[in-house]
């Protein structure tokens, strides 16, 4: 008797979980300023058609560092360093409509950012 009525809870929870579909969109660039000036407008266009959004979400930094010979004969010893920054954001929606899916595929972002969709 006990085990038939977990089984019936363990039916429930799984389609409740079955119901919430996300839409996650992790969005990279190298300039911070640019990321957040595109996260801004994705974030007002889930809004404007009522979707309940969780983000952003800033992930961390990745950072490239990369060490050069100034000059490869006589001053050896002397190097250059430089870096490359990759800024990330995670943006959740949460039972996104397809009027929503097709306003943020519309969307006209600056160059310089990458953005990937995923559905959860």
């Amino acid at each position: 008797m006990k085990e038939s009525t977990l089984k019936k809870e363990k039916k429930a929870k799984k389609s409740k979980d079955e119901s919430v579909s996300k839409l996650r969109i992790r969005v990279m660039a190298y300039e911070y300023k640019v990321l957040d000036i595109s996260v801004k407008q994705i974030i007002d266009t889930a809004l404007r058609y009522d979707a309940k959004v969780v983000g952003p979400i800033p992930l961390p930094t990745e950072i490239k560092k990369y060490t050069v010979n100034r000059s490869p004969f006589v001053y050896k010893n002397a190097r250059e360093q430089f870096e490359m920054r990759v800024h990330r954001r995670v943006i959740d929606i949460v039972n996104p409509t397809p009027k929503i899916m097709d306003s943020l595929t519309n969307l006209s972002l600056p160059s310089g950012v990458n953005i990937d969709v995923k559905i959860v």
